[in-house]
């Protein structure tokens, strides 16, 4: 991955994309961990009762910080080597579905990849899921949950810190900083409430989708909505 640059070495702008529902029609974190039981046997059982405990625990109101965390413990004990590999064979299955990509995602994508901006994305997903999609998009840089890997290559269940909420404005502003730009040189795009601390760091902040609360703000501020409608790669 690299960054683009103009002819006195400064970068020109940045553009801040979350990822699922707003690249992808798919939540990563729910498809890949399906795809991973599936590949150690399980005939959707587990996957059904691991899912339906992570959705209880959100509509008991957990924080979705906590909800992300309980979700890394099912990695606890995998070796992060067979993880990614598999991350790599999710997306390349994924990628083919006639639904898999959000379609005005990946036009924005494309046209601030055409103008020379760097292209970062900010996800509570993790680097299995989000490295091959990097790639396939050209995406200069990733930010998101770091797993925690012991000194033999597997992981202990932890996350360093959940890529969630305030955790991804704080990422988004940090980068922003390295790369010496202001808020004016940035964009963002979200689908969700979760995404907005995010939207107010950078200066021109869009919406995807038809979440209430950031459609009600996008009202209020004129910024722009754009279509969740999905399609195929390459369709953008």
């Amino acid at each position: 991955m690299s960054e683009a640059h103009d002819r006195s070495g400064a970068v020109r702008g940045a553009a801040f994309f979350d990822v699922d529902e707003t690249l992808i029609t798919a939540k990563s974190m729910f498809e890949f961990l399906r795809f991973w039981l599936a590949r150690g046997g399980d005939d959707g059982t587990r996957y059904a009762r691991h899912a339906a405990a992570l959705r209880d625990m959100s509509a008991l109101g957990i924080p979705r910080e906590e909800v992300n965390r309980a979700y890394y413990q099912y990695y606890a004990g995998t070796y992060a080597a067979d993880v990614r590999a598999a991350g790599r064979d999710w997306y390349a299955a994924y990628r083919e579905r006639p639904d898999a990509f959000v379609t005005a995602g990946l036009s924005a994508l494309a046209r601030h990849r055409a103008a020379g901006d760097t292209v970062v994305l900010v996800s509570g997903s993790f680097r299995a899921c989000l490295d091959p999609l990097a790639e396939d998009l050209a995406a200069d840089r990733v930010l998101c949950g770091q797993l925690v890997v012991d000194e033999r290559g597997f992981h202990t269940g932890e996350v360093v810190e959940p890529m969630i909420g305030r955790a991804k404005a704080d990422a988004v502003a940090k980068t922003m900083r390295e790369l010496g730009l202001a808020a004016g040189d940035c964009c963002g795009y979200g689908d969700h409430a979760s995404d907005l601390d995010m939207l107010r760091v950078v200066g021109r902040p869009s919406v995807i989708g038809d979440d209430p609360t950031l459609g009600e703000l996008a009202r209020t501020h004129g910024w722009p909505v754009m279509s969740s409608a999905h399609g195929a790669r390459g369709e953008e």
